[in-house]
């Protein structure tokens, strides 16, 4: 009794397996785009701070290989940490464009506050194929210090077979904003 018991569970959990991967789940395409699931959402803007930045960062959701011709397609992360022990920081904009500056995407649709350490991710997906190989970010934010530092990078990876890609790009400033106090 014991045996066709064991059995019986057993052969349960096989259909049960079989079955979930025969009916793969339709993901949720926020999940896609926004890893980090846990947003501190704001209705400030940045101008009610006496700093703010706007910063580039390239990304690279495709790249050429061989002889030009062909394109090696990558995930790309965009990471934004609030290196500040103290400061809150707050993301107004992260907007993604394409290699000919048309905009894609916006991936917020609200503003969120960045607290001491915390982090945030936006991932451009491998099967994206609009951006091109000059993609960026564009990424609006502010503080009440201009001592407050962020750190803005892409990360691009892409496995294929046995070869692993990857590399690293680093947020640039291009405007820059300062209330007196």
């Amino acid at each position: 009794m014991h045996r066709q018991l064991l059995n019986y569970l057993g052969g349960l959990l096989l259909v049960l397996a079989l079955v979930h991967c025969s009916n793969p789940q339709k993901q949720d395409s926020s999940k896609a785009t926004l890893p980090s699931h846990k947003y501190h959402y704001s209705d400030k803007t940045t101008d009610e701070f006496a700093y703010a930045e706007k910063v580039y960062v390239p990304v690279y959701s495709e790249i050429y290989h061989y002889s030009g011709h062909s394109r090696y397609s990558l995930t790309a992360t965009l990471s934004l940490r609030n290196t500040s022990m103290r400061d809150t920081m707050l993301v107004q904009h992260v907007d993604y464009y394409d290699s000919q500056g048309a905009l894609l995407r916006n991936y917020l649709d609200k503003s969120i506050l960045l607290h001491p350490l915390e982090s945030v991710e936006f991932v451009v997906e491998y099967t994206e194929r609009e951006g091109g190989p000059g993609a960026n970010f564009i990424i609006d934010w502010a503080a009440n210090k201009s001592s407050l530092k962020p750190v803005f990078q892409a990360v691009m990876v892409a496995t294929q077979d046995q070869q692993g890609l990857s590399f690293l790009t680093h947020g640039v400033v291009v405007e820059q904003r300062t209330t007196p106090n």
